[in-house]
């Protein structure tokens, strides 16, 4: 298991945009990886995930304005966040795309709206 740093979480203006950034402490390249939300009082659930062989999937709440992606030489995830909306306030985190190691700190998104 590896550990995770999430970063990038900003407060925003309803159709901004905010780049989220997960470091791992070691290679991603063959892991599934997903982005995960949590609204309080709401259990995580799973926002974006990325396969091992490139291929995407998005709930279809952030289909079609979030990205996942990830650079391998940084061990690095990230979701691109566009067209923000006040529901999008949560605090993300990146894991596994079930969840197997364990969880950082998170990055906050915050509406100011």
């Amino acid at each position: 298991q590896l550990q995770l740093v999430e970063s990038g979480g900003d407060l925003v203006q309803p159709g901004e945009s905010l780049r989220l950034s997960c470091v791992a402490s070691g290679s991603l390249r063959w892991i599934n990886m997903g982005w995960y939300r949590e609204a309080p009082g709401k259990p995580r659930e799973l926002v974006a995930a990325l396969g091992a062989d490139g291929r995407t999937d998005y709930a279809d709440a952030v289909k079609g304005r979030f990205t996942i992606s990830k650079d391998n030489s940084k061990n690095t995830l990230y979701l691109q966040m566009n067209s923000l909306k006040p529901e999008n306030t949560d605090i993300y985190y990146c894991n596994t795309d079930v969840g197997l190691w364990p969880w950082g700190h998170g990055a906050q998104v915050t509406d100011t709206s």
